[in-house]
């Protein structure tokens, strides 16, 4: 975060050429902003910043926290989601006393996420955007920038547990079906078809997530 403070500035000449100073984050005031989707999270530690002659702040501040996210997952497992990460302060109204504005271009902000970002994950990061609007709330308008993020999940686990023995499970009970064994060789696999489809169903019960409208085309088929 970086803000300006007119009333906080000196002339580093008359202070031994002092131009920096790191202040606790309540000797001054400093932006009152949260983030709409949390859940929960642990609160940063450094609650320090730094303030310039000029009288510019400069915080920087780590949160590790817990979002909401509504998924997808239709076409699981080679789905895409988009989550928004919403940054909003509702006690000063954005058109008179506080307006956020990024720093960054989506191109710099995408590039140091992908080098904070796991790459031995489930998900892939893909892409990094940002949107500044005004949210209005009992006729007043208030500042929110929300940062959209775009993850695409690696499908090759899915694919070797449960694709591939799906469909392996399925030309088995064809072949077995328009082969020539008798009628009752047919009945006993076709039970054990069965079973191992049930047994497949569960273990996709387990590994899908629930939070979503429309469940996955594999799970329905």
């Amino acid at each position: 975060q970086e803000w300006q403070n007119p009333f906080a500035t000196w002339d580093p000449r008359d202070f031994c050429n002092i131009s920096e100073i790191v202040l606790p984050m309540d000797t001054y005031w400093s932006p009152p902003v949260f983030i709409l989707e949390r859940v929960n999270g642990q609160n940063p530690e450094l609650n320090y910043m730094v303030l310039m002659h000029n009288g510019s702040f400069n915080s920087t501040r780590p949160f590790q926290v817990t979002l909401t996210c509504s998924l997808i997952i239709l076409k699981f497992p080679f789905d895409t989601q988009t989550c928004n990460l919403s940054i909003a302060s509702f006690l000063y109204p954005a058109v008179t006393d506080f307006v956020m504005k990024t720093r960054r271009t989506p191109a710099e902000m995408m590039k140091d996420s992908q080098s904070f970002f796991l790459t031995d994950g489930e998900w892939k990061f893909t892409n990094l955007s940002f949107i500044e609007y005004t949210e209005i709330m009992d006729d007043k308008g208030f500042s929110v920038v929300t940062y959209v993020i775009s993850m695409e999940r690696r499908p090759t686990l899915y694919i070797l547990n449960l694709i591939l023995p799906t469909c392996a499970l399925y030309l088995l009970d064809m072949a077995v079906l328009f082969g020539p064994s008798s009628l009752e060789e047919k009945i006993n696999f076709q039970i054990a078809i069965i079973l191992g489809s049930s047994m497949l169903a569960v273990i996709l019960n387990n590994s899908l997530p629930t939070s979503s409208n429309k469940p996955p085309i594999i799970g329905t088929h």
